[in-house]
């Protein structure tokens, strides 16, 4: 179930044509997976908080 939910939250971006700064700037709950690919899209532009 938590993988289904990661990646969900990526195919809505995608299919709305959305950014990875779109996805950034996503409020995502703490601790959560889905805070990964919060993460991973801020690391796009170097600006990943915890890795």
């Amino acid at each position: 179930a938590q993988a289904s939910e990661m990646i969900a939250e990526a195919t809505v971006v995608m299919e709305f044509g959305g950014s990875a700064e779109d996805l950034a700037r996503t409020c995502h709950a703490h601790p959560t997976l889905t805070e990964a690919v919060k993460e991973a899209a801020l690391a796009v532009d170097k600006r990943a908080i915890h890795m």
